[in-house]
C-alpha cells in the first residue's frame, strides 16, 4: 500500500510575481588570495543576519551580506584547510562542497546554515554569531537519523529548508533524488525539538537526537516535472510556514537539471498546503531555480527570494516577489 501524502492545493486568487530582479555581486570584487569570485555564485538560502540579508552557497565557501536594493554583498570567507573556497566540474571538486542548501537565524540571533546531507561531505553545519567568527560543526549523527528516518529521506536526503516554528525546528527534505532500494524520492518535512536541537549544537552534536513528526507531501508537477521543496521558512505573525519549491529535471541529488518553473507555498498549522506558481508580470512562468526565501522585514506582500542559475560564469539573482491574493 503506497503511503498517504499531503497533497498541495492551488488556491484560487492568488498571485505571487516577481516585481524585480537584482544580480548579486561582491562590492569588493574578486580576490585570488581568498579564492572569491566576482559575485555570488550559487545562492541557496537567505535570512536575515547584522541588518542585511545572509545569502548562503552550495558551492562556494562564503557567505555574501547582502543588500537588497542593491544587490551588493559583502564577502565573508568561511574557514577552509587549504584556501580553496570554489568548488564545481570546471576545477574537478564538486564533491568537496559542503552544499550549504539552507540557512536560519536562531532565537538568540546566531546563524545556522545546514549542509544537504546528500554526500558525507554535507554532513556538516555552519555557526555563526555576533561574537564568534563562523565555524563548522560536523553533524554525522544527526544526518545517519534523518536518513534512516526513510518517510522524511525517502530513496536520497536532501535538506534543502529549514526553519524555526514553534517550539520546533522544521526541516524540508528535497524529493529530488534518484530512485533507490525500492524507495521512491520524498518531499516531507520533519520537526525536531528546538530546545534539544540547541543543547546539541551547543555539545558538537555528541549526543543522540530522535526523529519528531513528519509529513510526506505531494506538491505536483509542470510540464510532467514534479515540484521539490527548495527552502521553508516561518510566515510572520501567519501561524503558517512558507515554503519555495522548483521543479528541475535532475537525475539524483548530486547533479543539476533544467527548470521547467518555480513555486511559492504554504503549509498551515493543520498541515495542509497550497502553492501556486511563480510568474512574470505577464503572467509568463518564472522558471528561475528559487533556492531561498525571506520575508520583508518592512512589508508584508514581499519577500526576497535568491535564484540559482547552476552556472558558474554566472551571478544568483535576487529577485523581488509580490504577494497578491494571500
Amino acid at each position: 500500500m503506497s503511503e498517504v501524502r499531503v497533497v498541495a492545493r492551488r488556491p484560487a486568487g492568488v498571485r505571487v510575481v516577481v516585481e524585480r530582479a537584482l544580480p548579486m555581486l561582491y562590492a569588493e570584487g574578486a580576490d585570488l588570495s581568498t579564492d572569491r569570485p566576482a559575485f555570488v555564485r550559487a545562492g541557496s538560502g537567505a535570512t536575515w543576519f547584522r541588518g542585511r540579508l545572509a545569502v548562503v552557497q552550495d558551492d562556494t565557501a562564503f557567505i555574501a551580506l547582502v543588500d537588497p536594493a542593491t544587490g551588493m554583498a559583502h564577502a565573508v570567507p568561511l574557514p577552509v584547510s587549504d584556501g580553496v573556497r570554489q568548488f564545481g566540474e570546471s576545477r574537478g571538486n564538486k564533491a568537496r562542497k559542503a552544499d550549504l542548501e539552507s540557512v536560519l537565524t536562531l532565537p538568540d540571533g546566531r546563524l545556522v546554515a545546514f549542509g544537504s546531507g546528500s554526500t558525507a561531505a554535507r554532513e556538516r553545519l555552519l555557526v555563526w554569531s555576533e561574537s564568534d567568527p563562523p565555524r563548522w560543526v560536523a553533524a554525522p549523527a544527526l544526518y545517519a537519523m534523518l536518513r534512516a528516518e526513510t518517510r522524511f529521506s525517502g530513496s536520497e536526503i536532501n535538506v534543502e529548508g529549514a526553519t524555526v516554528f514553534g517550539a520546533s525546528l522544521r526541516l524540508f527534505n528535497r524529493g529530488n533524488g534518484a530512485p533507490r532500494d525500492g524507495m521512491a524520492p520524498r518531499d516531507a518535512t520533519m520537526d525536531l525539538p528546538l530546545e534539544a536541537f540547541l543543547a546539541l549544537l551547543d555539545e558538537g552534536f555528541a549526543g543522540e537526537l530522535h526523529p519528531g513528526p513528519t509529513t510526506p507531501y505531494d506538491l505536483g508537477c509542470i510540464d510532467g516535472v514534479p515540484f521539490g521543496f527548495t527552502d521553508g521558512v516561518a510566515w510572520p505573525n501567519r501561524g503558517r510556514v512558507a515554503f519555495s519549491a522548483a521543479a528541475e529535471a535532475s537525475p539524483d541529488t548530486f547533479h543539476d537539471g533544467a527548470c521547467a518553473g518555480a513555486a511559492f507555498g504554504w503549509i498551515d498549522a493543520t498541515g495542509e498546503a497550497f502553492l501556486t506558481p511563480v510568474t512574470l508580470a505577464d503572467g509568463s512562468p518564472f522558471n528561475g531555480k528559487i533556492e531561498g526565501l525571506a520575508f520583508d522585514e518592512g512589508d508584508p506582500t514581499r519577500v526576497w527570494a535568491v535564484v540559482d542559475a547552476d552556472d558558474e560564469a554566472a551571478p544568483s539573482v535576487l529577485c523581488a516577489l509580490r504577494l497578491d491574493g494571500i
